[in-house]
């Protein structure tokens, strides 16, 4: 008797160990601040609609319509802020500073964007970066805006 109970706690106790985990790489590397007209996140093959308090995950994609504005707060305090018809997807987000891993690396495709460094930018800034599709920027201050156009033909 004894035997059967313990084992059918440990059937109830067990998985739910794991329940309030983030899966392995699902990590919270920040939140949607806020939003205006179109704005999604596309994480996977999944697509929702971007709204203030959207938890954001590494390889994140965030997308705006033509209507669109999102902004976002990282959790090492660095604000982004993308405008109309705009692509960003967050590559890399490291910020352990205890363990010394610290990092930033996002893709912007198209649009436009505003950056103001946290505290990566500050403890590491040869960490961060962003890419577009003709450029790569390095930060060696405190904030930048970009625009990314469409390629003259």
């Amino acid at each position: 008797m004894r035997n059967a109970l313990f084992a059918a706690m440990l059937l109830v106790i067990v998985p739910s160990l794991g329940w309030g985990l983030p899966p392995q790489g699902q990590e919270t590397i920040g939140v949607v601040r806020n939003t205006a007209g179109t704005a999604t996140v596309t994480r996977g093959e999944q697509v929702f609609q971007a709204v203030a308090g959207t938890k954001l995950h590494e390889g994140d994609t965030l997308s705006t319509g033509h209507d669109g504005a999102i902004g976002v707060i990282l959790r090492d305090n660095s604000l982004l802020s993308l405008g109309p018809v705009s692509r960003l997807v967050v590559v890399r987000f490291l910020f352990s500073p205890a363990e010394e891993k610290i990092g930033l690396l996002a893709r912007l495709s198209r649009g436009t964007m505003a950056y103001i460094s946290g505290l990566i930018g500050k403890l590491a800034p040869e960490t961060v970066r962003f890419e577009t599709p003709t450029a790569s920027i390095g930060i060696r201050g405190t904030y930048f805006a970009v625009k990314v156009e469409e390629p003259a033909s």
